[in-house]
């Protein structure tokens, strides 16, 4: 089933949640809401699921208008990020929960909600723990069961709401493979709300990137990752360095540094910004009259097979740019702690200051 979301906005007293959201979604895809805390993500899915109304726009599962049809009557299945099992219930009745509170005339006979409770299990791989209670499982245990009960409905769409937000790290990356896998055998049109940039990169066919209430860009893994669209994006996406500097006839220049910006021609001395990724520093050991900034090498850090640097550039003693390197570069470089290093960019994404001059902030500031 396919969904479209059509100019939908949504206010909360005089908060705007939602700001004239359009978002298609094609049939068997899987599709991450991805931002920051109070970005509308959630606010989003709720309305595509029916448990929230929205003040304007239209919800359409493949071509007919859902805006409003019960929530019973939507066929969408919804995981929430504390699981929501019952207490009470073993594992096997929660599964078969949304099957016997259906009405009789619908109501599955008992002979196959028991079959179909047995096939959800295997497919999560828990079969063994049908007579189980919710408190006998682990946190990934109860989450691959939420999710086993909201298929037991086959719905048309599935609902995801931080679905691995309660796990530890390790059971988060080992349940998002495993959901990719699922989706894959099932292709059930799916959406889910993350705020982890690493579990929607992995996990998602495209990514939709929303702050304040809009949607910043849609695409691929790939295409966020590599081609961020606003400041924002390359921001919220991983570690990245923000550069400050004035550019002109499409060079940026950020004191000893000049970046090349030929997407910026027209700008005569414009207020821009910079933004470098730490695997896009070049850091080589201090040599008079060699192109680069002067920095020096404050923290190295050597975690596995990378090392993390933290430098201080010399003529800007209060910032400090964060460089990855592999560890095996960084002990060939010779390089220590306290060492004064040259630093330059391998590549670099401009974008010029807003009109408005509204101060964007740092990365961590956006995030």
């Amino acid at each position: 089933m396919s969904i479209d979301i059509r100019h939908v906005s949504k206010y909360f007293g005089d908060f705007r949640a939602l700001n004239d959201v359009s978002l298609e979604v094609a049939s068997g895809e899987l599709v991450a809401l991805l931002g920051p805390s109070g970005c509308g993500k959630t606010t989003l899915l709720r309305i595509i699921a029916g448990l929230e109304s929205s003040d304007a726009g239209h919800i359409l599962f493949s071509g007919a208008d859902t805006t409003d049809v019960h929530v019973r009557e939507r066929q969408v299945g919804f995981v929430f990020q504390h699981y929501a099992l019952f207490r009470h219930m073993t594992v096997a009745d929660n599964v078969a929960f949304g099957l016997r509170v259906k009405p009789r005339r619908l109501r599955p006979p008992e002979a196959q909600i028991k079959a179909k409770v047995h096939e959800l299990l295997s497919l999560v791989q828990l079969d063994w723990l049908a007579d189980r209670y919710p408190s006998q499982l682990s946190g990934g245990q109860r989450q691959r069961i939420a999710l086993a009960r909201a298929l037991a409905v086959e719905p048309k769409v599935l609902l995801l709401d931080e679905p691995f937000g309660a796990l530890d790290a390790k059971v988060r990356k080992e349940l998002r493979r495993w959901l990719r896998r699922l989706h894959d055998e099932l292709h059930v049109t799916s959406l889910f709300v993350t705020h982890d940039q690493e579990e929607a990169l992995e996990v998602a066919d495209r990514v939709v990137v929303m702050n304040h209430g809009q949607i910043e860009q849609v695409g691929t893994p790939q295409d966020v990752w590599e081609h961020p669209a606003t400041p924002f994006v390359y921001g919220f996406l991983g570690d990245v360095n923000l550069l400050r500097g004035r550019a002109s006839a499409g060079q940026l220049q950020v004191g000893a540094w000049q970046i090349d910006a030929p997407e910026h021609g027209d700008a005569l001395d414009a207020e821009a910004m910079a933004f470098v990724r730490p695997s896009d520093l070049l850091v080589t050991p201090y040599t008079a009259g060699a192109p680069g900034l002067a920095a020096q090498l404050d923290r190295a850090l050597l975690v596995g097979p990378l090392a993390r640097l933290e430098l201080v550039p010399n003529d800007q003693p209060d910032q400090i740019l964060d460089a990855h390197l592999p560890a095996d570069e960084f002990r060939r470089s010779g390089l220590h702690e306290g060492d004064t290093v040259l630093v330059s960019p391998r590549k670099a994404r401009v974008f010029l200051q807003p009109a408005t001059n509204e101060p964007l902030g740092d990365p961590a500031a956006m995030i």
